[in-house]
């Protein structure tokens, strides 16, 4: 009979265990959100849920939030929303400081906020790959708050914005070259309503 409970006991420590692992086991994280490459966002014509043709229901009171309430209007913000989610903000090696490049990208982003108050921004901080972890998580925390604070000098309201950092985890360009460090080393804009 002891052997018999073993074995049963024995089973049980196995799924037991195999439960365990599988409980356990890494999530795979998306490369991007909003738009860009293998993202769906406002220009995949979708605003998260909000599709643009007819939209009825609660599709059609976030749209009145953001005070668009005409199909034209809705077009002109998707085209809008698109080109602020696809435009990067780029940073040099191992910095955080805004270029003029960088800053005219934040110029034409506070036109687009101005334009569209209510809407919600993260802004998302990159790096590539080289540093720790931790020096990363902390650099892209640099770079998504030194792009807000640029938002924030202008006038703009800070409120519908906030910041986190992916480090290196969610790069946008594969490599160990240059030109995919430079791609990498970014501040990321999506929109969240």
């Amino acid at each position: 009979m002891n052997v018999r409970l073993d074995k049963v006991l024995g089973v049980f420590l196995m799924l037991a265990l195999a439960f365990g692992l599988v409980a356990c086991s890494k999530k795979k994280v998306p490369t991007q959100q909003g738009l860009g490459p293998g993202g769906a966002g406002y220009g995949s014509g979708d605003m998260g849920g909000m599709g643009s043709g007819g939209s009825m229901g609660a599709d059609d009171a976030r749209w009145r939030e953001l005070g668009l309430n005409s199909e034209a209007e809705r077009q002109e913000f998707m085209q809008k929303a698109q080109r602020f989610e696809n435009e990067d903000v780029y940073f040099d090696f191992d910095a955080y400081v805004l270029t003029d490049p960088a800053k005219k990208i934040l110029d034409d982003k506070i036109q687009f906020l101005k334009r569209y108050p209510k809407v919600r921004v993260t802004v998302e901080g990159h790096c590539d790959d080289r540093g720790t972890n931790e020096y990363n998580l902390a650099l892209g925390e640099r770079r998504a708050n030194t792009a807000m604070q640029y938002l924030a000098n202008s006038g703009m309201s800070t409120q519908n914005l906030n910041a986190v950092s992916y480090g290196e985890e969610r790069p946008i360009a594969t490599g160990s070259d240059e030109a995919a460090h430079a791609r990498n080393r970014r501040a990321h804009f999506v929109l969240n309503n």
